[in-house]
């Protein structure tokens, strides 16, 4: 290798290796949504009850008699209405304007008379205009709807339910997932075992597609490298 070709070939390793690290930094990322794990929950087994223990009632299979059946014990299905609607917006005005200007002149000078000073022009003026007009505003909208049955994977101290659960639904070569969870108060469950997810905190939904459908909707990592790499 020649004195000359050897720089040439150090410039080339490291250009690829810059473009390899680059590849890198634009390849997509999938942001995730941070669902209560796991999305499902076996009953607990109950004890085995002591034989001739002479009374009805059993606490551990408690339930209301004169009550619609609502989620209370792990295991418990809940369904819930998904209705999230979010909208902000923010409007910003701002405005400078700055003016100024000076004049001068002189009107006598020794060894010269007001004549000779008239036709020298002996005068200056100056005068700055500056003015600074911004605007800005910004407005986002969210609207969500659905319905998807949960199951209960924990229960709190204070009665809360923590749910969770998740819908695939697969047409041909496209998968689409639902997944939700979040924490319900006992006293939000209307009649029919259902909830509103205005109603329930800490709230989590993840709604995407897996497929080709989604796949199309993505963009190369080739082409993310040139946006990446060009300065236009």
């Amino acid at each position: 290798m020649t004195v000359l070709a050897r720089p040439i070939a150090l410039a080339a390793a490291a250009w690829l290796l810059a473009g390899c690290s680059t590849v890198s930094q634009v390849l997509p990322t999938k942001a995730q949504v941070d669902i209560a794990q796991p999305t499902y929950a076996l009953p607990q087994a109950a004890p085995p009850q002591a034989l001739n223990n002479g009374a009805i009632y059993q606490a551990s299979q408690y339930r209301p008699l004169f009550e619609d059946h609502r989620a209370r014990l792990v295991g418990d299905t809940l369904t819930v209405q998904i209705v999230e609607k979010v909208s902000a917006s923010q409007k910003s005005n701002s405005t400078v304007d700055k003016k100024g200007s000076v004049a001068g002149s002189i009107s006598a000078i020794p060894f010269l008379n007001a004549t000779q000073i008239a036709k020298a022009k002996l005068n200056a003026n100056a005068s700055s205009d500056n003015s600074f007009e911004g605007k800005g505003a910004t407005d986002t909208s969210n609207d969500f709807s659905g319905t998807i049955t949960a199951v209960v994977t924990g229960v709190l101290a204070n009665g809360h339910l923590l749910i969770a659960g998740e819908k695939q639904i697969g047409v041909n070569a496209n998968v689409d997932v639902l997944r939700f969870s979040g924490q319900v108060d006992p006293r939000a469950i209307q009649p029919g075992n259902s909830v509103a997810s205005a109603q329930i905190a800490n709230v989590r939904i993840e709604h995407k597609g897996r497929g080709q459908a989604a796949d199309a909707q993505g963009i190369g990592w080739l082409a993310r490298f040139f946006l990446n790499v060009l300065p236009v």
